[in-house]
C-alpha cells in the first residue's frame, strides 16, 4: 500500500472520528410562556403602588424604625448578602477558566544515573570541555515562564462565565425578594400586635363592666329579687373574661419576640402607639396591570436569571461533545550549574505545544452531563411559569380581599354600634325586673365579641394592604 493510500486511510478514519465525537443526543426542547391575562379586574390602568418606596408606602414612623432596624441586622438578610458574594466570586473562577494562565515556575534538584544503564554510559562519556567531564551527580537548576490556554472555539467556557453571570444577578433579585418579605412580615407583625393592644384594651373594658354588674347581681341577691344562681353566672363571665386577658397578653408577647427576631436582637419592648390603630385607613391601591409583575417582582425576575443560565449551561455542556484545543508553551533557563544559567544560548529552553483533544471513549459521563443540563433546563422552565401564575393568584386573591373586608368592615362596625346600645338597654331592664340576667350576659359576650371582631377586620384589612403592596412586587425598591 503507498503512502498516499495511507496518509488518505488516516484522514478518512480522522474525519469519522471527529463526525462520532461531534455527534449531540437529541433532547426535548420546551420554550417558557410568559403570557398573562390582560387585568385583574377588567381594569387597564396602568398606575402601580409597587412603585412607591416603601418608607413612603408606611407612615407609621415607629413600623418605618423597626424596618429600617431589619434591613440592617437581620441575620438571614446578611447571611444571603454573603451568598451573592459568593456569586460574585464564581464569575471570576469562571472568567479565569477561558484566559491564558501564565506562571513562574523555578526547580533545583540533583539525579545519579547507574553506569552500566545508557543514560548514565553516555554522561560517563560525555565531556562540558577538553579535560573536563560531566559532574556525577549530576545537579539541576531550572527557571522558566510557562502558559496554557484552552482556546475556547465553542464558547464552552464564555458560555459558563456567563451563567455565572446570570446566576449572581439572580441571587440579587433572591436578595431583593427576601427584603420584599421582610418588610411585609414586620408590619403584619406590627400591626398584629397592635390589634392585641386594643383587644386587651376592649378585655380590660369589659371586666370593668362585668365586675359593676356583678356588685347588681349581689345587691339583688341580698333584696332576693334573683338567686345564687345568677350571682354564680355573673362571676363565671367576669373569671372568663379575665381568662382571656392573660392569653391576649401571651399572644402579646410572643408578637413582640416575633419582631424582634426579625430585627435580629433580643426580646425587648416594641415602642408602638396602639390607640392609633382605630384611626388606620388602608392606603388605596393600584394594581396596574398583570404585565407589570414580570418587571416589579424580584421572584419572578430571580427565575427568569436562573432560567438563563439553564440554558447556557446547555451549551456549555454541548461544547464538551466537540474537540477542545490548548495550547501550551514555556521559555526559560535550565542548566546543572547556577553560573551558567545566564550563558545564552546554551542553557536556554523553550517548548510550544498545541494538543487537539476528541472525546471517543467516555461518552457516557458527557451525555449524562448534557441531558442532566437539559432537565435543569426544562426545571427552570416550570419554575419560571409558575412563578408568573403564583404572583399573578397572589395579587388576584390580595384585590378580592380588599374589597370584601371593606363591606364587612361596615357592617361590623354597625353591629358593634347595636351591641354597645344593647347593654346599656339590658343593664336598664335587668335593673328594673324586665329582662333576665341570662340576657345582660349574653349581651354582654356578643358585644364582646363583635368588638374583638371588628379589631380582627381591621388588623385583616391592613394586612391585605401590606400582603398586595408585596405581592405587586413593591418594597425590595
Amino acid at each position: 500500500m503507498s503512502n498516499k493510500r495511507i496518509l488518505n486511510c488516516l484522514a478518512t478514519g480522522c474525519i469519522l472520528l471527529l463526525v462520532t465525537a461531534c455527534s449531540v443526543p437529541t433532547t426535548s426542547v420546551r420554550t417558557e410562556n410568559k403570557k398573562v391575562p390582560a387585568s385583574f379586574n377588567n381594569s387597564q390602568d396602568s398606575t402601580n403602588t409597587a412603585k412607591i418606596r416603601w418608607r413612603d408606602f408606611f407612615t407609621d414612623p415607629n413600623l418605618v424604625a423597626l424596618i429600617d432596624t431589619a434591613l440592617k441586622n437581620n441575620q438571614e438578610l446578611n447571611i444571603t448578602l454573603q451568598e451573592i458574594e459568593i456569586s460574585r466570586n464564581e464569575i471570576r473562577v469562571r472568567k479565569g477558566d477561558y484566559m491564558p494562565f501564565v506562571g513562574l515556575r523555578g526547580a533545583a534538584g540533583v539525579e545519579k544515573s547507574g553506569r552500566y544503564t545508557l543514560q548514565g554510559a553516555t554522561e560517563a562519556n560525555t565531556q562540558i570541555k577538553p579535560d573536563k567531564e560531566m559532574p556525577d551527580p549530576l545537579p539541576d537548576y531550572l527557571v522558566e515562564a510557562f502558559a496554557t490556554w484552552e482556546l475556547d472555539i465553542w464558547h464552552k467556557l464564555r458560555n459558563a462565565k456567563k451563567a455565572a453571570v446570570n446566576r449572581y444577578l439572580s441571587s440579587v433579585e433572591g436578595r431583593n425578594f427576601m427584603v420584599t418579605n421582610l418588610i411585609a412580615e414586620i408590619a403584619n407583625s406590627y400591626y398584629e400586635l397592635l390589634a392585641l393592644d386594643n383587644q386587651l384594651a376592649i378585655v380590660r373594658q369589659n371586666i370593668e363592666i362585668q365586675n359593676n354588674a356583678l356588685e347588681i347581681v349581689r345587691l339583688q341577691k341580698q333584696s332576693a329579687r334573683v338567686t345564687e344562681l345568677a350571682v354564680r353566672r355573673f362571676e363565671a363571665q367576669v373569671l372568663n373574661t379575665r381568662s382571656i386577658q392573660y392569653g391576649i397578653q401571651q399572644r402579646i408577647v410572643e408578637t413582640e419576640n416575633r419582631i424582634n427576631f426579625l430585627l435580629g436582637r433580643y426580646p425587648q419592648p416594641i415602642q408602638r402607639d396602639f390607640q392609633a390603630f382605630n384611626n388606620l385607613i388602608p392606603s388605596t391601591i393600584y394594581s396596574g396591570v398583570p404585565s407589570q409583575l414580570l418587571a416589579n417582582r424580584p421572584d419572578i425576575k430571580q427565575a427568569e436569571l436562573a432560567l438563563m443560565a439553564a440554558k447556557l449551561d446547555v451549551k456549555s455542556a454541548k461544547a464538551n461533545f466537540y474537540p477542545s484545543l490548548r495550547i501550551s508553551a514555556a521559555i526559560g533557563f535550565d542548566a546543572f550549574n547556577p553560573s551558567y544559567l545566564i550563558k545564552t544560548p546554551q542553557s536556554l529552553l523553550y517548548s510550544l505545544a498545541g494538543d487537539l483533544i476528541v472525546p471517543l471513549v467516555n461518552r457516557n459521563a458527557i451525555k449524562a452531563t448534557y441531558i442532566n443540563a437539559n432537565a435543569r433546563q426544562l426545571q427552570a422552565v416550570y419554575n419560571y411559569e409558575r412563578t408568573i401564575l403564583n404572583a399573578y393568584v397572589e395579587v388576584a386573591n390580595q384585590v378580592s380581599k380588599i374589597s370584601n373586608l371593606e363591606k364587612s368592615y361596615d357592617l361590623k362596625e354597625k353591629e358593634v354600634q347595636a351591641l354597645t346600645q344593647s347593654i346599656t338597654i339590658s343593664n336598664n331592664l335587668f335593673s328594673s325586673a324586665r329582662a333576665d340576667y341570662m340576657e345582660v350576659l349574653l349581651t354582654q359576650r356578643d358585644a364582646q365579641e363583635s368588638k374583638f371582631e371588628l379589631v380582627e377586620t381591621k388588623m385583616q384589612q391592613m394586612n391585605a394592604m401590606v400582603n398586595i403592596y408585596r405581592a405587586l412586587g413593591g418594597g425590595w425598591n
